[in-house]
């Protein structure tokens, strides 16, 4: 058995977050057997290695992570751990490295940086789906491989978006897994389900030539990450008047740390601050960054944005039901295990165990 985050106990520390999950005994999902009708070859055996890492490296350092995350208290909370760090180093070295990174998209990056970076096996996003999956079976185990989300969406939206120059300074530390970096589109002050409400501004400077962005952002994923270098920052530009709805927003690439980006707070989900990675609210005074730093162009904001959000939500629906698989496999080794009444959990509940395959399947 190794230790997994689906059963817990939930202990506050001291500062008020709750901290990591408390490990409980928790039992993996079983191996898939065989090959899914719509994989390739390079997939499946994609799928084999990477099952096979988890098992003889991820799985094992669960116990060790949980706790030492458990046992961090105020600004420690947020540091790296040098366990990941191994796991990444050997990730590399395995060849099990942006696994995400479709064909198409690895085409798009600037040849200089695919001759240094290894920029992954080039799956369609239909042979990445069951290793999202596999990955979601252990919460740190996408960014093991560099497949964790914001980055993933980010570096996608650098390699089809951005310029040489943007990809050379962003995409390739990205790709490297030298830094991290945050997406600022959701705001607190509408309702931002239609973006088309979004507040934040994008002012041109014409004395300058400097893009200046004001607003407050947040559900900002990765902002609270110390390895968190750049930004990006969607937002209406300021002269949008007269445009057709969707053309009235851009995005911006924003250095971090920078003096006009504030941090108000962390936010948590269920009690639970999810560092060292965590969410933050952001507050955007006057930021100043070079005209440059515009993706695609102005008033192209929607564009970007669904050709980001469009893989990012199956990399989520995946890695969710490879958690659902765990869960189901604890609740079945439970089942069978505990008995009340005189008889197994499983027999008093089988039906419900059954529904929860179904939900998987």
């Amino acid at each position: 058995a190794a230790y997994g985050l689906s059963l817990v106990e939930m202990t506050p520390s001291s500062d008020g977050h709750h901290a990591f999950a408390r490990p409980l005994p928790a039992p993996r999902p079983h191996k898939r057997t065989t090959r899914q009708w719509y994989q390739s070859e390079k997939s499946a055996s994609i799928m084999e290695r990477l099952e096979s890492f988890m098992d003889e490296h991820v799985y094992p350092a669960e116990a060790a992570l949980i706790a030492e995350q458990e046992a961090r208290r105020g600004s420690d909370r947020w540091m790296p751990h040098a366990k990941i760090e191994e796991l990444k180093a050997l990730a590399k070295k395995a060849k099990l490295w942006n696994l995400f990174l479709p064909s198409d998209t690895r085409e798009l990056i600037a040849p200089s940086i695919r001759a240094e970076v290894d920029c992954g096996p080039g799956l369609t996003n239909m042979e990445y789906a069951p290793l999202s999956e596999i990955m979601g079976a252990c919460s740190f185990a996408s960014e093991v491989f560099n497949c964790s989300a914001p980055d993933t969406g980010n570096m996608e939206t650098l390699a089809r978006y951005g310029s040489i120059e943007q990809q050379e300074k962003y995409l390739k530390p990205l790709l490297a897994g030298e830094m991290r970096s945050c997406f600022a589109m959701t705001e607190p002050a509408v309702a931002s389900s239609d973006a088309t409400n979004m507040q934040a501004e994008v002012v041109h400077d014409a004395k300058t030539g400097e893009m200046v962005l004001r607003g407050r952002k947040w559900w900002t994923t990765g902002a609270p990450d110390p390895r968190c270098r750049v930004c990006i920052f969607m937002g209406r530009d300021a002269d949008a008047d007269g445009r057709p709805g969707h053309r009235r927003h851009s995005m911006v690439l924003v250095p971090l740390p920078h003096s006009g980006v504030r941090m108000l707070r962390p936010l948590t989900v269920f009690g639970y601050d999810d560092a060292p990675h965590g969410h933050a609210e952001l507050e955007f005074e006057n930021v100043r960054v070079p005209a440059t730093n515009v993706l695609l162009g102005v008033g192209r904001g929607f564009e970007i944005a669904q050709g980001r959000l469009g893989p990012g939500r199956l990399h989520h629906c995946m890695r969710a039901i490879g958690l659902g698989e765990r869960a189901l496999a604890m609740a079945i080794v439970r089942g069978s295990t505990r008995k009340a009444f005189g008889r197994p959990l499983a027999v008093l509940s089988a039906d419900k165990i059954a529904e929860a395959r179904g939900g998987c399947g």
